[in-house]
């Protein structure tokens, strides 16, 4: 069992920036890839970003490519998603979410994330 708590959602302007943690616990938590989906308004939840369980891989989708970054502490079991350059188009809900030695590149589908945490509302204004 894997617990995810995300935070560091907010409201910005569009071309500033926000950060948002997902703090994990529970077993094995090292061996899980952990990333991010989001939901917009009117739309299906889709893949933003995820970073393997040794760290040495990050998938993005193309259009945060270049303006998020992902990365993650196993000290700390904290992954974080640096978002730059925000746009309006990026307002959504923001999941965090994990799969056991998941390697689905940017192809992550929703059946196939293991643990889900609780969103965390982003909203961009023009």
């Amino acid at each position: 069992q894997v617990q995810l708590v995300a935070s560091g959602g907010g409201s910005v302007q569009a071309g500033r920036s926000l950060r948002l943690s997902c703090a994990a616990s529970g077993r094995a938590v090292s061996s899980y890839t952990i990333g991010w989906f989001r939901q917009g308004p009117g739309n299906k939840r889709d893949f933003v970003a995820a970073i393997t369980w040794r760290g040495d891989s990050t998938y993005y989708v193309v259009s945060v490519q270049g303006r998020f970054t992902i990365s993650r502490d196993n000290a700390r079991n904290t992954v974080s998603l640096q978002m730059n350059s925000l746009k309006p188009e990026d307002t959504a809900v923001y999941y965090c979410a994990a799969a056991y030695k998941g390697g689905y590149g940017s192809s992550w589908p929703e059946n196939l994330v293991d643990y889900w945490g609780k969103g965390a509302l982003v909203t961009v204004s023009s």
